[in-house]
């Protein structure tokens, strides 16, 4: 487990260029960098004896960005946020009950654009700790835990597609179980895959 957990930390320097929704739908206008909202995210890992395991959400239905997709903990960065860490351990900790001093960060993956219009800094982060996560019932629907090697193994993911907008938009997808992980929050995950295998 900690030959993995190292494998994480060196994985964070190697050279990578930023992600977008848009990598796989080049025909669809990009908004100006300049009116991108910046937003982070905790990938949280907690170790756990059974191995690692990423921990997820399913955001509540009735949100107005991304209701009832599956997601990481985190949120737009407001002024009174140090920086992105800051504003994703806040985040973690309103959506999830992860408090800060229970993550480890370990460093910041590639900023991701989103199709809505938001700057996404992922921070990764350790969990050590027995924790118990609590959602947070206005933001969050359910809290579930995924095995990390499920989201390292690249032929989990596929690129699907569906009509938004009037366009077919396509997008990368690592299901597990009944969840459908796609979007912003698959992107970034294979990311970290890449990260790791090569």
């Amino acid at each position: 487990m900690q030959a993995r957990i190292d494998q994480l930390i060196e994985s964070l320097a190697k050279p990578a260029g930023n992600s977008s929704d848009f990598d796989l739908n080049p025909d669809m206008v990009r908004p100006l960098a300049a009116t991108l909202r910046p937003a982070a995210v905790l990938i949280p890992i907690w170790v756990r004896p059974d191995g690692l395991h990423l921990i997820l959400t399913k955001r509540a239905s009735h949100l107005k960005h991304h209701p009832g997709q599956i997601s990481f903990p985190g949120g737009k960065v407001d002024a009174a946020d140090a920086n992105a860490v800051g504003a994703a351990l806040r985040e973690a900790q309103e959506e999830i009950g992860l408090l800060p001093n229970l993550a480890q960060v370990l460093g910041t993956l590639p900023s991701h654009q989103t199709v809505t219009g938001f700057s996404i800094s992922p921070i990764l982060g350790l969990i050590r700790a027995d924790f118990q996560p609590v959602a947070q019932v206005d933001e969050v629907e359910e809290i579930f835990a995924v095995p990390l090697a499920h989201i390292l193994q690249i032929a989990n993911y596929k690129v699907e597609g569906r009509m938004w907008m009037g366009h077919q938009r396509r997008y990368h997808t690592v299901p597990y179980g009944p969840y459908y992980i796609w979007g912003a929050t698959a992107c970034i995950l294979r990311g970290l895959a890449e990260r790791m295998k090569s």
